[in-house]
C-alpha cells in the first residue's frame, strides 16, 4: 500500500524522512529544542502556505467559480477542509513557537521587546503572529462559518461576514511578510551570518 494515497500516510512519511535527515546529518541531537523548532517550522509553513492559498487563489478562483456554477463544490467541499487546515496550524504554529520562546527563558523579554536586538527582532514576530492568530480564531473562521453556510446566516449577514474574514486574511498575508522576515532575520543575528 503507497503511504502517498493518504494525508496521514503522507505526513507520516514526511516524518520518517526528516528523522533519518536527522539521524544521518546530526542534526536534531535529541535536544527538545531542535525538534520543537523543527516542527515550529513545519506547521508555519502549512499555515502560511494556506493563508496564501486562500489569498492568491481561492479568493480569486472563487469568482470565475461563481461564473460558470462551481463555486457551491469549492464551498462545501475545499474551503471547510482548508480552514480546517488552516486554524488548527495557525494554533500549533503560534504554541510551539511560544514552547520556544519558554525553553530559550526569553518568552517575557520577546514580549516585552526587551533583551537586545535578536531578542526584540523575535518578539516582533511573535507580536505579529500573534495578532495573525487572533484574525484566525476571532475573525476569519467565526465568520467563514457564516459565508460557508456552516452557521445560519441571512444574505445581507454572509455579506458582512465575507468582508470581515477577507480583510483579516488579507491584515494576515500582509504582517506574514514582516513576521517572516523578523523570524529568519532572528536566526541570522543569532549565528552571526551577516543580516
Amino acid at each position: 500500500m503507497n503511504p502517498l494515497r493518504s494525508v496521514l500516510g503522507t505526513i507520516i512519511t514526511g516524518v520518517i524522512l526528516a528523522v533519518i535527515f536527522a539521524f544521518v546529518y546530526k542534526t536534531g541531537d535529541g535536544n527538545p529544542l531542535s525538534w520543537t523548532v523543527w516542527f515550529h517550522a513545519v506547521v508555519g509553513v502549512m499555515w502560511i502556505g494556506l493563508l496564501y492559498y486562500f489569498n492568491f487563489v481561492q479568493v480569486p478562483g472563487m469568482g470565475a467559480a461563481k461564473a460558470d456554477g462551481t463555486a457551491p463544490g469549492i464551498s462545501k467541499h475545499i474551503a471547510p477542509r482548508a480552514l480546517l487546515w488552516f486554524r488548527w496550524t495557525a494554533l500549533l504554529t503560534w504554541l510551539s513557537g511560544a514552547a520556544i520562546l519558554m525553553k530559550l527563558g526569553i518568552f517575557a523579554d520577546a514580549f516585552m521587546l526587551k533583551g537586545g536586538a535578536a531578542i526584540a527582532i523575535i518578539g516582533v514576530g511573535a507580536w505579529l503572529g500573534t495578532i495573525m492568530l487572533f484574525n484566525v480564531w476571532v475573525l476569519i473562521w467565526p465568520n467563514q462559518k457564516k459565508v460557508l453556510g456552516l452557521v445560519e446566516a441571512d444574505d445581507a449577514a454572509k455579506a458582512k461576514a465575507g468582508n470581515i474574514a477577507l480583510l483579516a486574511s488579507r491584515t494576515n498575508t500582509a504582517l506574514s511578510i514582516p513576521m517572516l522576515l523578523a523570524m529568519t532575520a532572528s536566526t541570522f543575528h543569532n549565528t552571526g551570518l551577516p543580516m
